[in-house]
């Protein structure tokens, strides 16, 4: 399966279980791994065989400067419904969400999740992913 990478994705917003992530807000990253067929743009070399880099980090953004959630695990999960739902022809869609300078005291690394979904044509076919 071929993938497309989307790296790098940053926004601020105002997640998190503290009342001060959802008062003061804070950066978040994003990276996005999409499974797609591309043969047929790799032989068109037209846009409209592909999947649209724009469409997903437009609605990641959205997501994260928008949406209220708690946890970026919710976050992560509402990216990749809205990717696998965007486009039929996603197999798998994993999410990376990282919060760069969490509100931990005395850490100055950072954290993060990552999941992996399957469309529902992909999950009923390989029925260990589910």
């Amino acid at each position: 399966m071929d993938i497309i990478h989307i790296n790098g994705i940053k926004a601020f917003g105002y997640l998190g279980v503290l009342k001060e992530e959802n008062v003061l807000g804070q950066w978040f990253e994003v990276d996005l791994k999409i499974s797609i067929d591309l043969s047929k743009a790799g032989k068109s070399d037209a846009l409209e065989d592909t999947h649209s880099y724009v469409e997903i980090v437009q609605e990641t953004t959205r997501l994260i400067e928008t949406q209220k959630y708690k946890l970026i695990e919710s976050l992560a999960d509402a990216i990749a419904t809205y990717g696998l739902n965007s486009d039929n022809r996603i197999k798998e869609i994993t999410v990376k969400v990282t919060k760069p300078t969490p509100p931990i005291p005395g850490f100055s690394g950072t954290v993060g999740v990552e999941i992996v979904r399957f469309s529902e044509a992909e999950a009923m076919r390989s029925p260990a992913s589910a």
